[in-house]
C-alpha cells in the first residue's frame, strides 16, 4: 500500500509542473491522462471517498471493470468503472469515477450519468 501511495505521489509530482506550465492559449496542449494514468487516479480517488465515509468500506478493495473516455456535450472526460461484489446494496454494486483529461476528479456515482 505505501508502494501505491509513492506511486500515486510520483504522478501528481511529474505531473505537476506540466500542468502549471501549460498555457490555454498559443497552441499549447496541456498533458493528456492514459488510460493506465486515469485507473490510478480513480483508485486514489476511490480511496478518498471510502476514508471520508462517502462510501462503504468494502469498497476498498473494489475491482476496475473498465476506464473509457466519454464525450459530455464538447467535454471529453475518464470515466472509470469499478465492481464490488460485496457491496450491501445490489443497485449500488458499481461504481463510476469521473475525471477530466487532466486527471481532476469531476464526480462518483453508482449510475454513470
Amino acid at each position: 500500500m505505501k508502494r501505491m501511495n509513492i506511486f500515486i505521489l510520483t504522478i501528481f509530482l511529474t505531473l505537476s509542473p506540466l500542468i502549471a506550465s501549460a498555457h490555454g492559449s498559443g497552441g499549447h496542449a496541456e498533458p493528456a491522462l492514459t488510460q493506465s494514468d486515469a485507473i490510478e487516479f480513480a483508485k486514489y480517488q476511490a480511496k478518498t471517498l471510502v476514508e471520508n465515509g462517502k462510501i462503504e468500506k468494502n469498497w476498498a478493495p473494489a475491482i476496475v471493470e473498465s476506464a473509457e473516455q466519454r464525450t459530455y456535450g464538447q467535454t471529453i472526460e475518464w470515466v472509470v468503472t469499478f465492481k464490488n461484489s460485496k457491496a450491501s446494496d445490489p443497485a449500488k454494486s458499481t461504481l463510476y469515477i469521473f475525471l477530466s483529461t487532466k486527471g481532476e476528479f469531476i464526480a462518483a456515482n453508482f449510475t454513470g450519468k
